[in-house]
């Protein structure tokens, strides 16, 4: 059954005229007549007395007009509850991220976010491999690198340095160290989250640029287990700016080649293709942007901070 030909009846039963009708619902009298001799077709009734002074309801039509008026206040009420739902955030957000950034970034926004909005129930997934989005379970991922193509929606939301450190264990070799080519006499711990995990660009402010190849003591496939490693002394690697700022700035950690920087990377959102983001995504990106507004430079540079 066509439900908006009840729509259609009603507004003739109301203002007992097809043409009033018409007015009303904006639409042609010749369009509300059609409808509603194809809803009587339907239900098999005459609904309505048709006149040349009026129209009004027979007796089927009055019990089917109540039903009718019934069903559409239904109806508006649901979208009315549908709208003010999708203006407010409510029921589960599902996020991946990966464990270091999840670690250092997500977790206080989540639970900000939770506080905020405590009609809302956060799943947080932390994991340094990709998970697919397109099975339905994930409402949002933060995607910390380079994005490959993807049938999947992206926005750029804040970017990183990637950091060459080591160990104060290491202090001495480290400040042997001048050139990128210096660093194959140093052990290095290797991060296998990562696809090229051992060849490294390196660049100047004059423009030089330097391409070495690593050799791994270690290969970890965890990025917070490879920090552990290199603080207590396992060897050199590559880390981001939001996972070891605080550590630099104690001393717990050391800049390796300060004066060579790595290619920075950046952060994202990636969620399904949709045509309307509910306001559970929407309202945890604002945070989330926000948090990366607020990121401390880096000790010895500025961080490339967030993007819009």
């Amino acid at each position: 059954m066509n439900l908006n030909r009840l729509a259609y009846f009603a507004a003739v039963a109301d203002t007992g005229s097809f043409t009033r009708a018409a007015e009303r619902l904006r639409i042609s009298k010749a369009v509300v007549s059609q409808q509603v001799a194809e809803l009587e077709r339907e239900v098999g009734a005459t609904l309505l007395l048709r006149t040349t002074r009026r129209v009004q309801p027979t007796e089927a039509g009055r019990l089917f007009h109540a039903r009718c008026t019934a069903i559409l206040r239904e109806a508006e009420e649901a979208f009315g509850e549908l709208a003010q739902g999708a203006a407010q955030p409510s029921g589960t957000l599902r996020i991946t991220a990966p464990n270091d950034y999840g670690i250092v970034t997500l977790v206080p926004v989540v639970t900000a976010f939770s506080a905020r909005y405590p009609q809302c129930r956060v799943e947080l997934v932390l994991h340094d491999q990709t998970l697919d989005l397109l099975t339905g379970e994930i409402d949002l991922a933060i995607r910390v690198g380079w994005l490959e193509d993807s049938s999947l929606q992206a926005r750029r939301i804040g970017s990183f340095r990637q950091m060459l450190v080591g160990g104060p264990a290491l202090a001495a070799r480290i400040a042997a160290a001048r050139q990128p080519e210096d660093l194959a006499g140093l052990p290095f711990v290797a991060n296998m989250a990562l696809k090229e995990p051992l060849l490294w660009q390196f660049a100047r402010g004059d423009g030089e640029r330097r391409t070495v190849r690593l050799q791994a003591t270690i290969a970890i496939d965890t990025t917070p287990a490879v920090l552990a490693a290199v603080q207590i002394g396992g060897g050199l690697s590559v880390l981001p700016d939001f996972l070891v700022r605080d550590l630099l700035a104690a001393g717990q950690l050391l800049h390796v080649l300060p004066a060579w920087q790595l290619p920075a990377g950046g952060i994202h959102a990636v969620y399904p293709a949709a045509r309307f983001r509910p306001a559970k995504v929407t309202a945890f990106l604002a945070m989330l942007i926000e948090a990366e507004r607020r990121r401390p430079p880096v000790p010895g540079g500025e961080s490339p901070g967030a993007a819009g």
